[in-house]
């Protein structure tokens, strides 16, 4: 039975041109809401260097406290409540090489800081004080615990950090509670078990790893409580149709288990079944309320409100699912 799941999931993933399953392959019938328009109830932030301003942000997370946590392109971090209002920012410590794209948090109340261009994951207390007693990585190389660009980063419920890379090698990397290294897969390609920028990570109430394969248009999902890791699932194609991706770069699950994904490509919201069926898109490129150029990020608060990093509007949009 084993085999023959994986076997079924290797044969998928080269459907489509070897970039994956076709999402709505699978179908049983549902028609996407493609025509769907959901109006933001909220619109903040604008282009600048100020608080409360951004520039070209590019990565989110929601505290247990449902406050915002968003970097820009300047390696500013600020953090805002779900209506938009600055409570309190600081910087990475470097931003000369670049700056972090992915944000994650730990079960101990800490923010986790992909910081990309310096190949480290950095645990920041929620006041933005850093603890500079922990920390992933931080050496350039090939290495075990060693990182080219790291991505994002992501806990599950044994306390283990999954951190995702790409550059010379596309990898997910483990690491234990304490931050010391167990583990790594992966190589840079399109086949199975291969990535092309694992842009977004996120573990699911199953205790599966979700992995934004962003360069691949797909996902692929493992199953970590394997030795390897176990890929359970593996869809999407490449395109602008409904239930095809152009760089899928974040994504959350809403409260039905659907799964809710930013298109950077596409400039839209497309929502999936666990297995790639395409439910309903929205979103255009433009400037308007509602409209998206490049979104990065989203997530969902305790209300079940959507949260969209709109980044080259500079801004964030949000839209009531409930």
């Amino acid at each position: 039975m084993k085999s023959s799941r994986r076997q079924f999931v290797q044969t998928a993933c080269w459907i489509g041109g070897g970039l994956g399953l076709a999402a709505g392959t699978l179908s049983t019938g549902c028609v996407p809401q493609t025509g769907v328009h959901r109006s933001p109830d909220l619109v903040w932030g604008r282009l600048g260097l100020s608080d409360g301003r951004f520039s070209k942000p590019r990565a989110m997370v929601i505290s247990p406290r449902d406050e915002l946590y968003i970097v820009d392109k300047t390696g500013r971090i600020q953090v805002f409540d779900t209506d938009g209002n600055f409570l309190r920012g600081w910087r990475t410590p470097e931003i000369k090489q670049g700056k972090p794209t992915g944000l994650g948090w730990s079960r101990d109340d800490l923010l986790l800081v992909a910081d990309t261009h310096y190949f480290r994951v950095l645990f920041y207390r929620p006041d933005g004080e850093l603890v500079e007693q922990r920390g992933i990585g931080g050496e350039h190389g090939d290495g075990p615990g060693q990182f080219h660009f790291v991505t994002d980063v992501v806990q599950d419920a044994r306390g283990h950090y999954f951190v995702g890379q790409y550059g010379q090698i596309d990898q997910i990397q483990e690491f234990d509670s304490e931050c010391r290294f167990i583990r790594r897969w992966g190589s840079q390609g399109s086949q199975p078990n291969e990535f092309s920028r694992p842009q977004g990570l996120l573990m699911d109430k199953e205790g599966l790893l979700w992995v934004a394969d962003a360069c691949n248009h797909r996902f692929q999902v493992f199953d970590v409580s394997r030795s390897p890791p176990e890929l359970v699932q593996c869809w999407g194609v490449a395109g602008t149709e409904a239930g095809q991706l152009q760089y899928p770069y974040g994504f959350d699950f809403d409260t039905d288990g659907t799964l809710l994904v930013a298109e950077y490509g596409n400039h839209r919201i497309q929502r999936f079944t666990r297995d790639g069926q395409t439910l309903e898109i929205w979103g255009s490129p433009g400037k308007e309320a509602g409209q998206l150029v490049s979104p990065w990020a989203l997530h969902l608060d305790s209300q079940r409100r959507l949260h969209v990093l709109d980044t080259l509007n500079h801004r964030v949009q949000r839209f009531r699912l409930g």
